[in-house]
């Protein structure tokens, strides 16, 4: 028997290939080389860091400051640079501060017991924060034109930028740690049961401390590829990018209940949310129609596992109420 989350893959694979001929359709420059890397380009840091939000919503967690956690790495970069410190290093501070996030994130829900959704709606004002304490409002602006180049440019003679590079890599180690380690394996279980997991000999509390800590470099990660695509810095970057983030990787099949969900389709997803965004733009649609479509999906994510499972149920319990009247009935004869 299919289980539902492989056959979810499968329709939300379908559906990025009806957006793209819907996006076709829509507008004769959308698939033109220019705006195929558009798209590739606009959903590189959503995708990055739904990578790590797989794991995490997988395992019964969700963090919702991954935004700011994107935007005050990208302030940490920034402030370093402004202060004279060499762009490499002010790289490596960057992540280092995204990391430093994520595993604050963990402690607080690993180590005293704090609800994931609570913890991080208070360090998403508190990071969102911090940016500006950094910054001010005056975002940094004048960067090295060589890493400019890379975050905005594209391979030479194709159409995909740089960061799809970092993209496809990141994107196999995470399918591959998922899918095919002990460690994906952890992951479910403890998203399935986090009790049965501990008493099965799962160190729960760390892997989800290194859950939290790898959403946090992620986001980080993600804050450098920001900065480098927008040539800039700046205290209020981002926003609103965990809502079009945690839609894409529930409508990727995952659920939001935990111990379910892969790879393929959350990727498939995010691809998908960055075709309607550039057939929409295209379109004449404003940019708060990306918001409805987010809102949609997310919808659409939490309701449909129900009403599947719904049928599913009535199907079953209609097989076997035929089953019995046919046995009665060959009783009778």
């Amino acid at each position: 028997m299919i289980r539902w989350n492989l056959t979810w893959d499968k329709g939300v694979g379908l559906f990025l290939i009806f957006a793209v001929l819907l996006g076709s359709l829509l507008s004769d420059n959308f698939a033109n080389a220019s705006n195929l890397s558009f798209v590739l380009r606009d959903v590189t840091e959503f995708a990055i860091i739904a990578l790590a939000m797989t794991f995490l919503i997988i395992s019964g967690e969700i963090d919702l400051s991954v935004a700011s956690t994107l935007n005050l790495s990208s302030a940490s970069l920034g402030f370093l640079y402004r202060a004279g410190v060499p762009f490499e290093v002010a790289i490596v501070g960057g992540l280092l501060v995204g990391l430093a996030c994520g595993l604050f994130n963990g402690w607080l829900v690993t180590k005293l017991g704090l609800p994931s959704l609570a913890v991080t709606i208070a360090t998403l004002a508190l990071y969102r924060g911090l940016s500006y304490a950094l910054l001010g409002n005056q975002p940094v602006n004048e960067l090295p034109e060589f890493w400019i180049g890379i975050g905005y440019g594209r391979i030479p003679g194709t159409f995909l930028p740089w960061s799809t590079i970092l993209l496809v890599v990141l994107a196999a180690v995470a399918w591959f740690v998922l899918h095919h380690t002990r460690y994906g394996r952890w992951t479910f279980a403890i998203g399935v049961n986090a009790e049965a997991a501990k008493f099965s000999g799962i160190p729960v509390q760390r892997t989800k401390l290194m859950l939290f800590a790898m959403t946090g470099l992620m986001s980080g990660v993600a804050g450098v590829v920001y900065t480098l695509r927008f040539a800039s810095a700046s205290p209020d970057g981002a926003v609103g990018y965990e809502l079009s983030i945690i839609a894409a990787v529930l409508f990727g099949g995952v659920s939001i209940a935990g111990g379910i969900g892969t790879m393929w389709g959350v990727i498939a997803a995010v691809l998908s949310l960055g075709v309607i965004r550039s057939a929409l733009q295209l379109a004449g649609f404003t940019a708060n129609s990306l918001l409805i479509v987010s809102g949609g999906l997310l919808l659409i994510s939490v309701i449909a596992p129900k009403v599947t499972e719904t049928l599913r149920n009535r199907t079953r319990a209609g097989s076997k109420e035929n089953t019995k009247k046919t046995i009665r009935e060959v009783g009778n004869e």
